[in-house]
């Protein structure tokens, strides 16, 4: 289906507008005519099964995507932030020997022996119409992409992405968030992060919708994206729309044309959400989900929304709580969750162990805990390995993290664990600080008590730092602040 829609959306639309990025703006017949000249180009340069990508949100990586899939291969994109040695873990894994990119990017990545980099940048535009091969013939089980995750421990581990996997999460998201009708995206999330790919290069796909792309996100460029395309659909991180809320110069008018805001890749705090609302009218859309799931299993929608959940589960997934012996809790019970549904993984890449360590049974376990209200609304509480452990009490660092960050002078916050001799463990925070402001800790201990924190949770040691260690995809390290700590 994700060929068929790419063929469909050439043939019949042509004409239309697909992407605009940095470069301009190509038609859907245009992204077909680069696709298949990629597709070509991949065929006469690897024999491999999998193609390096690193590339920026582009139209350039949608038409990398597709040629990879014409000439019968995978595309792995990579992420161009992660350090030399992941990225060097990448491409020896998924034995890649070409990868396609643009300058000045590919020059970073021309010296990695064994490895051909072709810059983009430098070949020749396609001129003249280009016949569409005939549609070659894809199994559901076949790999499409192979995405690997963040890696906040360790190295990052190669997801396989198959046919069926992306064409059923995207047609769930177009029912459940998108319902048709004439949309267009501005893509804020990149691509090669599993809600990018999924949101802003599949999904507008297989609804002939246009996106936007931003190769570099700045709020005051957001800005101007969003009074010039007028889109309804709006991708971005938390840290995103938080950085939007420091803009100046900017109002409710400019997501007068805005549809549904979403967002995803971690937790939304309360006060960005109460804030953004307040500021510009807009309701942001908190979804849930991650590379092992293509993308978003749940999300808020306009006409199924509440506060502080990530939705509720989109077509075909299906989701379980569960205590630490792996029994079912009853609605309302906090514990793990458990994921199913043809968008989840089949296992890690290579990876076979650490694929029987979360797939139980067809079910997934996420790491991630919370609840399912009476409703089906989901709610995440934190990680497993996150909770902290006081006096033989269970703590759960975002509640913490959302305290300190409903005070006035507080930009960023996080909780972490470390070891206490009397109590097993104790809470300590990091805190950044809003523009322009200082914090005051003992004022913060004031606050928490105000809020009515209890003393057991109260944070041992408060830290105030510049900002916050955060991965490429905008996770805080919390490995970083353990070590700090």
């Amino acid at each position: 289906m994700l060929l068929k829609w790419f063929y469909e959306r050439a043939q019949n639309q042509g004409g239309d507008r697909a992407i605009t990025d940095d470069r301009g703006t190509v038609t859907f017949g245009e992204l077909a005519v680069m696709s298949v000249g990629l597709s070509r180009l991949i065929g006469s340069m690897t024999q491999q099964l999998r193609v390096g990508c690193v590339l920026p949100s582009s139209s350039a990586f949608t038409a990398s995507f597709y040629g990879s899939m014409l000439a019968g291969r995978t595309l792995v994109p990579i992420n161009f932030l992660l350090s030399p040695e992941q990225i060097g873990h990448i491409v020896r894994d998924a034995g890649i020997d070409l990868i396609l990119s643009v300058s000045p990017l590919a020059e970073r990545f021309g010296q990695m022996p064994g490895v051909r980099v072709v810059d983009l940048m430098q070949l020749p535009r396609p001129s003249g119409p280009v016949p569409l091969p005939m549609e070659p013939k894809v199994l559901p089980e076949s790999t499409a992409a192979l995405l690997y995750t963040s890696a906040t421990t360790g190295m990052p581990k190669g997801v396989p992405l198959t046919h069926a996997n992306l064409e059923s999460c995207a047609a769930s998201c177009v029912e459940h968030v998108f319902r048709g009708g004439n949309h267009s995206f501005l893509g804020l999330v990149p691509t090669f992060h599993s809600l990018g790919l999924l949101a802003t290069v599949v999904a507008p796909m297989r609804l002939g919708a246009s996106v936007t792309f931003a190769a570099r996100f700045s709020p005051v460029g957001v800005f101007e994206l969003l009074r010039k395309q007028r889109p309804s659909i709006v991708i971005a991180i938390p840290s995103m729309f938080r950085a939007m809320l420091m803009a100046k110069v900017a109002d409710g008018a400019d997501f007068g044309s805005v549809y549904a805001a979403i967002c995803g890749g971690e937790a939304l705090p309360a006060t960005t959400r109460e804030s953004f609302s307040e500021r510009f009218g807009v309701r942001l859309m908190e979804g849930y989900g991650l590379t092992e799931t293509c993308g978003p299993v749940s999300v808020n929608t306009p006409e199924r929304y509440r506060a502080g959940s990530v939705g509720v589960m989109i077509p075909g997934a299906e989701v379980r709580v569960v205590d630490e012996t792996g029994t079912d809790l009853v609605r309302g019970g906090t514990g793990e969750i458990l994921l199913r549904g043809p968008m989840v993984m089949g296992g890690y890449f290579n990876l076979p162990e650490a694929s029987q360590g979360v797939l139980r049974d067809g079910w997934f376990r996420t790491g991630d805990i919370g609840h399912v209200d009476e409703e089906g609304y989901l709610f995440i509480t934190g990680r497993a390995k996150e909770i902290i452990i006081v006096g033989g009490e269970k703590m759960f660092p975002r509640e913490v993290e959302e305290m300190l960050l409903s005070h006035p002078s507080v930009a960023e916050a996080a909780v972490i664990g470390r070891p206490d001799e009397s109590r097993g463990e104790a809470a300590v925070a990091f805190v950044s600080a809003r523009e322009g402001m200082s914090i005051d800790v003992m004022s913060l201990r004031g606050h928490l008590r105000e809020l009515g924190l209890p003393g057991w949770k109260m944070p041992r040691d408060v830290h105030v730092v510049q900002q916050l260690p955060r991965s490429p995809t905008g996770k805080v390290l919390k490995r970083e602040l353990a070590q700090m700590a």
